[in-house]
């Protein structure tokens, strides 16, 4: 099984790592599709959902910042201990309310995840004892494999977005009932990743006194900050809470079909991320981030103004088959180009302002959406995607990497 989580070359521990983050990504791939549905049930309206996602990734990325900022004095172990606690009160908290501003409050300390990818507080710190795990290519391949899983994770999270319809018809549970369920599900595996991570190994005093704060790299790390916070504030346009919402209302897709979609786009993305490592070691990692991107942000505009709802999912289909090769391959460039010492306060001042950027954009996706315009924040992020794409390429391409 450790063979499995993890590759040749790479650490033991990583794969403790690695089946906590496919155990979060399954809970939040359900999370993501059931959000918006639960929320319309309580009463909530289609901006109040864009609101509550930008609380969720705002409170991540304080979250975040506090970890890059004194997260070195700590060792990381109990500070992702602390995050599983975290979680399982997320979940509670979101089963047991139904006024907005205790959700509000709870969205906003907690560790909720609306979107495709990892942006809670977990992700700093998993990718530094990552980054430690292994060097060079088995870097690429673990972080690959740690982003693979997720993926797959993720999908068989959104099929399980059908449980609650069915519980709702055979169970005869109310359907609300059956949401909050699942948002304990959700607090269970909290408790579970808890016990996962109290298996880690206690750091040494010497590992962690060379964790430090940036220094040498901190010119580069805050150039790749500002525009992956571009990125973000795209992505967050279209976060898969957002993409359930537009399904819903573009094309009247129920539940259990948005969740059907968000499997196969998973396996596909999953797919792409297993490709990542092999077109990363032929053309280099900042090419695969960047010529892999292109092509699927400008699916993601022609699905926007899909005149059917076969043709918007074969363009949002092929999306998912391209745009996640960028996700380990960000990651393994980050790490590769910082010092070691650097790598945890990188992994952290780089997500901080993803998570910050994310955030201002669900309010302003779902103020489109009510105001009927559906296809704008789809086409803003593929044109702003681009754009970033482009200025990355021409702003890191002569960069040297670190393989230590």
């Amino acid at each position: 099984m450790t063979r499995f989580l993890a590759p040749r070359g790479v650490e033991p521990f990583a794969a403790t790592l690695v089946a906590g983050r496919a155990l979060r990504a399954f809970v939040d791939g359900y999370i993501a599709v059931l959000l918006p549905a639960y929320l319309l049930a309580l009463g909530f309206d289609v901006w109040a959902v864009g609101v509550l996602g930008t609380a969720t990734l705002l409170g991540s990325a304080l979250a975040t910042l506090a970890v890059g900022t004194w997260g070195h004095r700590f060792a990381q172990r109990r500070l992702l201990m602390a995050a599983a606690l975290l979680m399982a009160a997320t979940g509670l908290g979101f089963a047991g309310l139904s006024q907005f501003w205790p959700l509000l409050a709870v969205a906003f300390v907690g560790t909720l995840n609306p979107s495709a990818g990892d942006v809670s507080v977990f992700l700093p710190l998993e990718h530094a004892q990552l980054a430690g795990a292994a060097q060079g290519d088995a870097r690429t391949h673990l972080f690959a494999r740690y982003s693979l899983l997720a993926s797959l994770a993720a999908a068989c999270g959104a099929l399980a977005a059908a449980v609650p319809a069915w519980l709702a018809n055979h169970a005869g549970i109310e359907l609300v009932t059956a949401l909050r369920l699942m948002f304990v599900g959700y607090a269970a595996v909290g408790l579970v990743l808890l016990l996962l991570y109290r298996r880690l190994p206690e750091p040494h005093a010497e590992t962690g006194a060379r964790r430090s704060a940036l220094g040498p790299s901190r010119g580069i790390v805050f150039k790749l900050a500002l525009l992956f916070s571009v990125d973000s504030f795209a992505g967050g346009l279209v976060l898969n809470s957002l993409m359930s919402l537009w399904l819903m209302q573009r094309f009247n897709l129920s539940l259990a079909a948005a969740g059907t979609f968000f499997f196969w786009s998973g396996l596909l993305a999953a797919a792409s991320m297993l490709a990542a490592p092999w077109v990363a070691r032929r053309i280099g990692l900042l090419n695969t981030m960047v010529f892999t991107h292109i092509p699927a942000n400008l699916a993601l505009i022609g699905a926007a103004f899909a005149p059917s709802l076969p043709l918007a999912l074969g363009l949002l289909f092929l999306r998912a088959a391209l745009s996640q090769m960028d996700v380990p391959t960000r990651t393994a460039y980050v790490m590769s180009v910082v010092t070691p010492a650097e790598r945890a306060a990188a992994a952290s001042v780089t997500a901080v302002p993803r998570s910050l950027a994310a955030a201002l954009s669900p309010s302003l996706a779902g103020a489109l959406f009510a105001a009927g315009w559906l296809a704008t924040p789809l086409a803003a992020c593929g044109l702003l995607k681009i754009g970033y794409d482009l200025t990355l390429w021409l702003a890191c391409r002569k960069h040297k990497l670190d393989d230590q």
